[in-house]
């Protein structure tokens, strides 16, 4: 049966000011797919750069939100999950879906995988996104036991998602970060360093031979002190100043990218089972009711939340 839902949607390119919870239903999943009451929606900035302006082969309106926790309500013919068989009942999180700031969806079922339990919805459904960049940021750098790296922006989303899988590695993690965010990135494994006037040679100062930079912020000192530091520029990689890796000749990477978008499916497993065993979690700031998604939006913007944020239906 069909579900009655409301969702978020984007009906004109711009900001959250303009968005729109209607209405909607939730169908009734045929083969290969899946429906999900979702208990927490995930926010990641890409919800609100990806509805600010015109892009290909998206028409408006656009549903708004790409991950969320919730249980399976109802199942397909002939179907299983990401992560195996499942039923109606199931707790589960979902990934690279679309219009994930709702009450109800139905999705492809492949993208579903069994909610890890340590972790709560509204952590849980945060996980994916940033821990399927962090984790390819450091596939594309070639991060080995023994090395140091260098990670601008530290104590964010994907920072944190960082820290704790180059820790699985055995790899260091120098993390540039502000005052306020030094002891999370001390929480999990990194050495913090203050970012602003003097960063090379503070990180020089460590003593630490510094083999890869990866940087999750996008600003010139964070690009300018990994080319400083970084002989090869094959083990520097970007998620936020594509023109200056394009200028320079290192690695940019986004989930539009096809080659980005295959390996982040595939290890989404692998995330899902570190967080099942404990070994990875999402450190919370706070959550808000889905109805107000518009003030969220804002706040994780103009902010600095000290964590990952949650729309709870």
């Amino acid at each position: 049966m069909a579900f009655d839902a409301r969702h978020w949607v984007a009906p004109a390119w711009g900001p959250p000011e303009q968005w729109r919870l209607v209405e909607t239903i939730a169908p009734d999943p045929g083969p290969g797919e899946v429906t999900i009451r979702v208990r927490a929606a995930g926010m990641n900035p890409a919800d609100r750069k990806h509805v600010a302006a015109p892009r290909p082969g998206v028409s408006l309106p656009v549903p708004i939100g790409y991950e969320v926790s919730g249980e399976i309500v109802a199942i397909g013919p002939d179907t299983r999950i990401g992560s195996g068989e499942a039923e109606v009942g199931v707790e589960a999180i979902a990934f690279r879906v679309q219009g994930g700031y709702a009450t109800a969806l139905t999705i492809a079922a492949e993208k579903a995988f069994r909610k890890p339990a340590p972790l709560s919805h509204a952590q849980a459904a945060n996980l994916l996104l940033a821990g399927t960049t962090a984790a390819e940021m450091l596939e594309r750098v070639h991060a080995q036991s023994g090395d140091t790296l260098l990670l601008h922006g530290a104590s964010g989303a994907v920072g944190v998602m960082v820290l704790q899988l180059a820790a699985l590695r055995g790899v260091r993690v120098i993390g540039t970060t502000s005052e306020a965010g030094s002891e999370r990135v001390r929480r999990f494994g990194g050495i913090p360093v203050a970012y602003g006037a003097g960063l090379a040679e503070r990180v020089r100062a460590l003593d630490l031979p510094v083999r890869a930079a990866l940087d999750a912020v996008g600003t010139d000192e964070a690009v300018d002190v990994s080319l400083a530091l970084v002989a090869d520029r094959g083990r520097i990689v970007t998620i936020a100043a594509p023109g200056r890796a394009a200028e320079h000749g290192f690695l940019s990477i986004a989930g539009s990218q096809s080659t980005s978008a295959a390996f982040r499916d595939g290890i989404r497993g692998e995330l899902v089972r570190l967080a099942d065993e404990g070994l990875l979690t999402v450190p919370l700031a706070r959550t808000y009711p889905l109805t107000d998604a518009r003030e969220a939006t804002r706040f994780l913007a103009e902010e600095h939340p000290g964590g990952k944020l949650a729309l709870i239906p």
